[in-house]
C-alpha cells in the first residue's frame, strides 16, 4: 500500500511546482527531459520512506569522486551494466541522479525495463540538490563543498558551491 501511494504522490506531483528558483534553468530542465521516467522533486525526495531505497548515482566516476549525495551508490553512465544493481530488488525504490537529469533519465529507462517498479528521477540533479543547500560527500564520507559540473557549459546552473570541472 505504502509503495502505491508514494507511487500515486510523484505521479500527480509536477515539475511545474518544482522549487527551482531559477526560471532559465526550470525551463531548461523542462526541455531536456523526455519523461519516460518519473520525476521526483528534491522536497519529495527528502521527504520519502528510506525504507528500501536506494540512490543511484549516474554520473562518471571522476564526478562522483569529487562528490555525491550522502548513501548514493555510484553506477556510472558511459560504462553502465545491469550486474551493478543486481542486489536490488525490483519492487525497491530508486532515485537516480545526475549533473542535471539527462544521463539519469537513460539509466532510470534502462532500470524501467528491466522490470524494477519504483523509479525516479531526481528533478534537477545533484545541480539543484546543491542549489537548494544540501550536502554533497566525498567517497571518504567527508562532508564537501566542492561539486563537479560536468563542463563549462553546464557549470552555469551550479549557483552553490565550489565548481570542479
Amino acid at each position: 500500500m505504502h509503495r502505491y501511494l508514494l507511487i500515486l504522490f510523484c505521479l500527480l506531483s509536477s515539475p511545474l511546482i518544482a522549487q527551482i528558483n531559477n526560471p532559465e534553468y526550470k525551463q531548461t530542465l523542462d526541455s531536456l527531459y523526455k519523461q519516460t521516467v518519473p520525476l521526483i522533486t528534491i522536497d519529495e525526495f527528502i521527504k520519502i520512506d528510506k525504507y528500501n531505497l536506494h540512490i543511484l548515482d549516474t554520473r562518471e566516476e571522476d564526478e562522483f569522486m569529487v562528490s555525491h549525495i550522502k548513501n548514493a551508490r555510484h553506477v556510472g553512465n558511459f560504462w553502465f551494466d545491469m550486474r551493478k544493481v543486481y542486489d536490488i530488488r525490483k519492487n525497491s525504490t530508486v532515485i537516480v541522479y545526475c549533473s542535471v537529469g539527462i544521463r539519469s533519465e537513460k539509466i532510470g529507462e534502462k532500470l524501467i525495463a528491466a522490470g524494477y517498479k519504483n523509479v525516479f528521477n531526481l528533478y534537477g540533479g545533484i545541480f539543484e540538490w546543491v542549489n537548494q543547500g544540501h550536502p554533497v560527500y566525498k567517497q571518504n564520507g567527508v562532508q564537501t563543498a566542492e561539486i563537479h559540473t560536468y563542463d563549462k557549459n553546464w557549470d552555469r546552473w551550479a549557483e552553490r558551491g565550489t565548481k570542479v570541472n
